[in-house]
């Protein structure tokens, strides 16, 4: 079986692709991808923040442009072109970004050996219909390219572009700044010193095209989170999400309830971090900065968490995949990404209604899947930190 799989890899997510296209184009509303195309000539205007996207679904929420200044810069090619073609590209982007998340995730985990093509074809055959996945391709997000481009940029050896690839992603969607993390965490230290330059660079060229709109939204827009969704939201799987459902809107944030558990965050980090960096395991160490941003950040829809594709192919086929936690975590993954729990929760319970606690437990389902995730990689740390190795011009071992 194993064999017919390898030897028709490439049909299998030729098909897959297909499938999802069909699906996407028939069936999907691509409202993001409108959001971002209609919305971005306002940076021009002076009406970025102003846009909202009227929704015809029942009950939906308008959308309104929650991004950076620099964001809508990137996306100002989309207000060009044809819709049509618009969604043709963004699918395409999306799709191939989804492949090298899975290529650069084995690449990062094994930089001394050879990426099979058939492994990473099956692969992402099967992840294009993990919900954060799926979910985020039929809405047309931006988070597969920018985790492709953290990947990538986590995946070169200098300093530069390592760190002018995490800038950039970060100056359009503020969650992949988790990339410096991963840098200060690995000891690259100049190659977070680049990141930190390059994001500031978006911010100072957005704002010479955009003066009114970059201060409205670093200096008013920036701590409302409230504007981007309702945090109660069974889609919102951030701790702050998970605590709103339980404790009020707020989430406990007048409270000692939401320090308290982003400090309790911030420790189970530390903890996977440091035994990441001793083992010299760079994907951990990527992931775990990355999860934390999702954890600690007061938004985080279900269809951000699309680093349940790394966190997938480390738990099965990481250095401590045979532990009891990683089959434990790989086990929660499968029960959240790949039975679309959330979104079935999400109709039990839409946005704005009371939602019952049963609902609550099982709507924390991502926040729970990540803390399997994070106790596993912190476990059996080595006592001493692996040597760097350069293999293929990727850089490997703590550093």
């Amino acid at each position: 079986m194993t064999s017919w799989l390898t030897r028709h890899a490439t049909l299998i997510v030729a098909c897959s692709a297909v499938a999802h296209l069909t699906v996407a184009f028939f069936a999907a509303d691509m409202f993001d991808l409108r959001v971002y195309r209609e919305g971005a000539p306002g940076v021009l205007t002076g009406h970025l923040y102003d846009f909202r996207l009227a929704r015809p679904d029942p009950g939906g929420l308008p959308l309104p442009f929650t991004y950076p200044p620099f964001a809508a810069l990137v996306f100002l090619p989309l207000a060009h072109v044809p819709w049509w073609l618009a969604q043709v590209l963004w699918q395409v982007l999306s799709l191939a970004a989804t492949t090298y998340l899975v290529r650069g995730s084995f690449a990062l985990l094994r930089p001394d050996r050879t990426v099979e093509p058939a492994r990473v074809f099956l692969w992402s055959a099967a992840v294009l219909w993990l919900e954060p996945v799926s979910h985020g391709l039929a809405l047309g997000q931006v988070s597969l390219p920018l985790a492709a481009l953290s990947l990538a940029a986590a995946l070169r050896p200098g300093p530069i572009a390592a760190g002018t690839g995490i800038g950039l992603a970060a100056g359009i969607k503020l969650t992949p700044a988790g990339g410096v993390l991963y840098l200060l965490a690995a000891g690259r230290r100049r190659a977070a010193g680049w990141a930190v330059g390059a994001f500031a660079a978006t911010v100072v060229l957005a704002a010479l095209v955009a003066p009114a709109e970059s201060w409205r939204y670093w200096w008013h827009l920036l701590g409302d989170s409230g504007r981007i969704g309702p945090l109660a939201s069974v889609e919102n799987q951030s701790l702050r999400g998970c605590l709103a459902r339980f404790l009020g809107y707020d989430g406990g944030v007048g409270g000692v309830w939401w320090p308290a558990v982003v400090l309790l965050a911030a420790t189970a980090t530390a903890c996977a971090l440091r035994a990441a960096v001793l083992r010299g395991d760079r994907l951990a160490i990527l992931l775990a900065a990355q999860f934390f941003v999702l954890l600690a950040s007061p938004v985080s829809w279900s269809h951000h968490w699309v680093w349940v594709v790394p966190a997938l192919v480390w738990l099965r086929h990481g250095p401590l995949r045979r532990r009891r936690l990683s089959r434990a975590a790989a086990a929660a993954w499968g029960m959240t990404a790949g039975t679309w729990v959330v979104p079935a929760l999400h109709a039990v319970a839409p946005a704005g209604s009371a939602v019952p606690w049963p609902a609550a437990v099982g709507a924390c389902a991502y926040p729970l899947a990540a803390a399997l995730t994070l106790a596993a990689v912190a476990s059996s740390p080595r006592a001493e930190p692996a040597p760097v190795r350069v293999v293929a011009g990727v850089a490997s071992g703590s550093r």
